[in-house]
């Protein structure tokens, strides 16, 4: 009789329906949530309040009718700009200068044909380091460094930039991992140092898609802005979180507005700086 063999697909599937259907049992039967309970008629009367001051219905002055309002937004915007371009810019010179001794094949030798002693120590250390650094989230980070200096555009920047950090560093060592090692062994063994090796041999293959995940994470960061200035790190969080709690509903919407032109503005500008890469 042949025996049946279960994929690992099949397993997937299987494990992930059984985590749906106790994740359900536990909502209802454990938490007793209910469904209709969102739905109250309280709860419909305070989001249909929402959802009209957002529009402006029965307020004399909505924000989006004031210039003043317009220029302040758009201040915001630029001191969201450059948060994010700054997080973004610290976050890249970081892992750029870290991410050598955290490729897997870097530190066996098996790229470069030359073996150090510490090899292995310097990528446990580097790793561990980039673990750290993207386990703790941003609002964490933002939290910590807004304790230790003065709330901010650059205390915002560098807690966006620590979490990141952790991230490109992984991408950018695994981008190494994975590079076609014969031409960087050709250059070892004409004789070139580490720093030819990583000048001609590792950058011109690897820069392509280091260049990829930074645009990434640069969208990631702009929309992550709105957290950190949750927290006092200026720019558009900040005020809208000023806006929620004084109730300035029009302000919210001049703000969302301003906030997804930018991110439309950063998502074209990465898909076109892609598009030129490749």
């Amino acid at each position: 009789m042949k025996k049946r063999r279960i994929s690992f697909i099949t397993v997937s599937v299987y494990a992930l329906l059984l985590l749906g259907t106790a994740s359900w049992i536990s909502i209802f039967m454990i938490e007793k949530a209910s469904l209709s309970l969102l739905f109250s008629e309280q709860n419909l009367y305070y989001a249909g309040k929402f959802f009209k001051g957002l529009f402006g219905i029965g307020e004399e002055s909505p924000a989006f009718l004031n210039v003043e309002s317009w220029k302040n937004a758009l201040d915001l915007t630029l001191e969201t700009l450059f948060m994010s371009v700054m997080a973004t810019g610290f976050s890249t010179i970081a892992a750029l200068l870290t991410v050598v001794p955290a490729a897997r094949n870097i530190a066996d030798g098996s790229l470069t044909l030359v073996k150090k002693w510490h090899g292995w120590l310097s990528f446990g250390a580097v790793r561990g380091g980039y673990i750290f650094s993207r386990a703790v989230p941003e609002l964490v980070w933002a939290m910590i460094i807004i304790f230790i200096f003065k709330p901010g555009l650059l205390p915002g920047a560098i807690a966006l930039a620590l979490h990141n950090f952790g991230i490109l560093g992984k991408l950018f060592a695994e981008v190494i991992e994975d590079l076609d090692s014969r031409p960087v062994r050709n250059l070892s063994s004409s004789g070139a140092g580490r720093l030819q090796l990583l000048l001609y041999g590792v950058l011109p293959a690897a820069l392509p898609r280091f260049l990829t995940y930074i645009l990434y994470r640069w969208e990631v960061i702009m929309r992550t802005t709105i957290v950190v200035g949750f927290v006092g790190a200026g720019g558009l969080g900040q005020q809208f979180k000023l806006s929620m709690s004084f109730f300035h509903y029009t302000d919210i919407t001049l703000l969302l507005l301003f906030y997804l032109l930018l991110v439309f503005a950063a998502d074209f500008i990465s898909e076109k700086a892609r598009w030129f890469i490749k």
